[in-house]
């Protein structure tokens, strides 16, 4: 069959009985579709069969399927330019693309290059040396530093709260360079720019931190898109490893990171399923993994969680009680203009009166 046989479905994304013809042949090719897609290209025949399918999810590229039946007929090539024009008219032009470790080559022909890969799972970009670039670009930011115990930190910051600060100045005191990372996706109540912004200002009084973004390498819809799935109740370590062997290779390439540090996750199933494979993992890559137990207000667990809720309520109490669970410098922010603006927009958002 020539590939101009073929006719495009597009879906922004698909609903009702076409999302539901999408999972069943994604299923037939052992893949599972991912509630996350913004975006599907299909690809039928004259006579109504699903020729092959593929989908974006922000800036991945996943869920790419071929009918057997349709192999080598030109329906890959279809689909790739499609996504291509899609992702471009949205000015997405960095691109991550998930599939299977047995289609390197055919990806690598498309250019796309591999960053890590498992038994299962291949992640791939289309810039070369994306990644060593980007960390390379990072590292030059660092000061120089004498010493070898070189620590390392993952947060979401959603806000930056006293329990943030407590893990940072706990971790801290164990090295002698510790870089916070903090989470680039936009995914979560407080703007990524936002977080970082708040993190820098919480930790500036410690000489011996380094904070920066993550951008899509670390914990990212690329990396590890189940973190950012609020409907799933856990994880599989399948999904984690990806996520952590990068960190495991490049990280600690560029950043001579020895120790990880990770708080107790007595909320989140899907955060406490990543830090118990992260335990299992890293070690392999030379890196200690150290669990902080969670800082306490009196007889309260400190989380953003918590804070993200007294900050919505609307209520006056709850707002002056968030200074004893967020440091200066994020209340500040809590209280501000622009603080009282946000809390308005995620109001709207759920629905919510203030």
């Amino acid at each position: 069959m020539d590939s101009q046989q073929f006719y495009l479905e597009e879906g922004f994304p698909f609903q009702g009985r076409r999302l539901e013809k999408l999972k069943a042949f994604l299923t037939q090719t052992d893949l599972s579709y991912d509630s996350q897609i913004e975006y599907t290209a299909l690809f039928k025949t004259q006579d109504g069969q699903i020729a092959g399918c593929g989908s974006r999810h922000k800036n991945t590229l996943k869920c790419i399927a071929i009918n057997p039946a349709f192999q080598g007929k030109g329906c890959l090539s279809l689909i790739m330019t499609q996504l291509l024009k899609n992702a471009a008219s949205e000015g997405i032009s960095h691109l991550f693309l998930f599939t299977k470790p047995l289609y390197l080559q055919m990806f690598s022909d498309m250019g796309f290059y591999s960053i890590m890969q498992t038994e299962d799972m291949l992640l791939m970009e289309n810039r070369k040396d994306g990644i060593r670039e980007y960390l390379r670009q990072e590292a030059a930011l660092t000061p120089a530093y004498k010493g070898k115990k070189i620590g390392a930190i993952v947060m979401n910051a959603n806000p930056f709260t006293n329990g943030h600060r407590y893990l940072v100045e706990t971790a801290a005191s164990f090295c002698d360079l510790l870089h916070v990372f903090v989470l680039s996706a936009d995914s979560s109540e407080f703007p990524s720019d936002l977080r970082l912004e708040l993190v820098k200002k919480g930790c500036a009084d410690f000489a011996n931190v380094q904070i920066h973004g993550s951008s899509d390498y670390l914990i990212s819809a690329a990396t590890f898109p189940d973190y950012f799935l609020k409907d799933k109740a856990t994880v599989s370590d399948k999904t984690a490893l990806l996520d952590l062997m990068i960190f495991g290779v490049y990280f600690k390439e560029t950043f001579g990171i020895t120790q990880r540090f990770v708080g107790e996750e007595p909320f989140s199933q899907i955060t406490n399923a990543y830090n118990q494979q992260m335990k299992k993992v890293l070690p392999s890559f030379g890196i200690k993994v150290t669990e902080i137990p969670r800082c306490k207000y009196q007889d309260t667990v400190i989380s953003a969680t918590l804070v993200r809720k007294k900050f919505l309520t609307g209520d006056e109490n709850d707002l002056k009680e968030l200074q004893n669970f967020v440091p200066e410098t994020t209340y500040a922010f809590l209280i501000s203009p622009q603080g009282t603006a946000l809390k308005k927009q995620l109001s709207a958002q759920r629905g919510g009166i203030l």
